[in-house]
This record gives structure tokens, sequence and C-alpha cells, in this order.
């Protein structure tokens, strides 16, 4: 370890640090590149813990485009290394998280409400995808006054890391369906943003929750989420969740994996009048079954989220986290250093090992 520390120590005083880069499709790995600087607004996070994500292995396999030379990824807590002009309220050495997406709040979106949509469309999501991102040993975080927020000294770095976006874009999924108390809910794949899915939903108030998916173990995370029934997906869940409600289908479906089968199944088990709330990434081409959306006359709702960030978002999510109302930790289960984030990859994209989450210790 104190070799470790010492390269790490020889590497930042030439000014230099190790990040974790698209290459192309199919290649990525560590490379040194230059600490950033932070600019007017802006700040300079030195990273502690960050993680991997579906996403980015969407970005790695070409699926999403990105530029080659990119630093990847976007969940990160840290601390402050250096501050912008202009940036107030904040000290160097302050704990602090910064969502996935990084809204100004000046532009229409933002002015509208659509703060994920900063700038334009998915423009909000910045890092990893049009800025350098978090799975470096630090990094350049954007209008930081809207975006850093405090960690309370007593939660943990694991407590709130996956806040930054699988469980505001889970939670996003129920909110943006408008789950009512007593709703009849269905969840479509409970991969990490599905259970946080189904946990959103158990927080909205929903009567019944139905977790479906191919994975047993998943499906008992399920279950410690909120869920009250839990199916497997090989089964014909769609029959089996219309019994469940009498023959009418669920108020809220929630599709979490992007893939056509599951968006099909998740309208399939809608009721007319009831809202899919997609929040899968789609890497292909999307289908709608005339017959499931009654072709096009049903009254049903589909929407869709990208991850809510802002420093209120953050601390919102935080509270829960402080007064028990949510603990993802149990999400968390493998942890690798930095230097063996290529093992990480490996080991996420594979779900091998009852692997739902991977974090990266970095400092």
């Amino acid at each position: 370890m104190s070799l470790l520390l010492e390269e790490q120590k020889t590497r930042v005083h030439r000014g230099l640090m190790k990040a974790n880069v698209f290459q192309a499709p199919g290649r990525f790995g560590l490379e040194e590149k230059p600490i950033p600087r932070a600019g007017p607004g802006e700040a300079v996070i030195q990273v502690r813990m960050t993680t991997i994500c579906g996403t980015d292995i969407h970005i790695i396999c070409g699926e999403y485009p990105v530029q080659p030379g990119l630093t990847i990824g976007h969940e990160a807590v840290g601390v402050i290394h250096e501050l912008g002009s202009g940036v107030m309220g904040y000290e160097i050495g302050q704990r602090v998280l910064a969502g996935a997406s990084t809204p100004g709040g000046q532009c229409e979106p933002c002015l509208e409400g659509h703060a994920s949509q900063c700038g334009g469309a998915l423009g909000g999501w910045r890092l990893g995808n049009t800025i350098d991102g978090v799975q470096a040993e630090y990094v350049r975080i954007p209008f930081a006054q809207a975006n850093l927020a405090v960690i309370p000294d007593e939660l943990s770095d694991e407590q709130v890391l996956l806040l930054t976006d699988i469980a505001s874009t889970g939670f996003a999924a129920a909110e943006r369906a408008k789950i009512r108390l007593g709703d009849n809910v269905a969840i479509f794949a409970q991969g990490p943003i599905g259970l946080c899915a189904t946990l959103g939903a158990r927080l909205m108030g929903a009567a019944q929750i139905i977790a479906v998916d191919a994975d047993p173990h998943r499906l008992q995370m399920a279950r410690r989420f909120g869920a009250t029934t839990v199916m497997l997906a090989e089964a014909d869940a769609v029959a089996e969740i219309r019994s469940l409600t009498g023959g009418q289908g669920v108020d809220v479906a929630i599709e979490a994996l992007g893939i056509q089968e599951t968006f099909e199944n998740a309208l399939r088990a809608l009721k007319p009048g009831g809202t899919l709330s997609s929040v899968g990434v789609y890497s292909g081409h999307l289908r709608i079954p005339l017959e499931a959306f009654g072709a096009g006359l049903a009254d049903q709702t589909i929407v869709t989220t990208l991850c809510p960030g802002g420093k209120e978002r953050m601390r919102r999510l935080m509270r829960l986290v402080e007064f028990g109302r949510i603990d993802l930790t149990p999400l968390i289960t493998h942890v690798f250093p930095l230097d063996e984030i290529g093992k990480a990859y490996e080991l996420f994209g594979s779900r091998r090992n009852d692997v739902l989450k991977v974090a990266i210790r970095v400092h």
C-alpha cells in the first residue's frame, strides 16, 4: 500500500493522475492524464470512491457514442481539491457528492423544470458523456455552485455513493409515473436501477409491487427493497400479473432494462389509462405492438426520465439515508481498487457471483 501511495504522490507532484479512458469500441484502460484545473464556476474533486454503471458498459461496447480519450464514469464521492472563482460557500477538503447530471440552472430547459436536459437533449448528463468522467483520481465538476452537495459527517461514502445516479434514476422512474397511494405497480428487471425503482414505488405508497427478473438472487433483493410479489421472467409474467390484478393490469409498469422484450411486456401488463415509465437505456430499434397499445387509443401514458441531478436533489436523497428511510449499501456487492478496474468491468459485465453494483476505491 505504501508503494502505491508513493507512486500516487509522485504522479500528483508531476500534475498527473490515473483515469479510466475509452479508447475505441471494446477497448478501454487506465492512462495518465493531466489533473484538471477549476475554471470560473467550477470545482475539481479528488475522487474517493466511484462505481461502474450499466451505461458505462453500453459506452465500452460502442452502443452509446462518446469520443475516444474520454474518461468514463458518472457516479462518485470525493473531496474538494480546488474551487474556481465565483464558487461560494464551500471549502477545500469538504466531502461532497455531485449527481451524474450536472445542470447549470439558468438555461431554458432548466428554468422549465427539465434540469436533466440542461442545454438541450440529454445535455445535463455531461460526466463521462461529453466531458471527462469520474473513474479517475480527480474530476472537474461544471456549475459547481449548483451541483456540489456537502455530505453530513455521520454518513459514509458507501451510504451515499449510489445516490448520484442509480437511486436518483430509479426513484425518478417512480416519481415520473406519478404512483399514487394504493397503486398496483410492476417493475420489469431488477438490476440496480430496477431495484431502486422498486424501492421508489414503496416510498411513493404503492400497495402491490410486482418485481420481474430472470435472476432469483435479484428477486430476493427485490423483496428486501419492498416487492410484495416476485416472479421469474421465464414464466408468463404478463399473464400472472393480469391474474394478480383481477384481469385489469397494473396502474404503473416500470421498464428498467432497455430491451424490446421488457418494454413490450411492461406495455402488455398495463391497464387502460395506466402509465409506462421507461428508464432503460436502449441501444436498438424499439417497436410498440399495436394491440398492447390499444392502437394508440387506450389512454395510456409513456414517460421517460434521465437521472435528476443538482445539489438539492442530492441533499434530499441524503436525508432519506440520514433518517433511515433507505439503505442502498446491500447493492454494493464487490469493491476493487482503481488499478483493478479492468477486472471490475469484467465481473460487472458478466453478472457472475451475484454481482449487483461494483464500487471502485480511488483514494
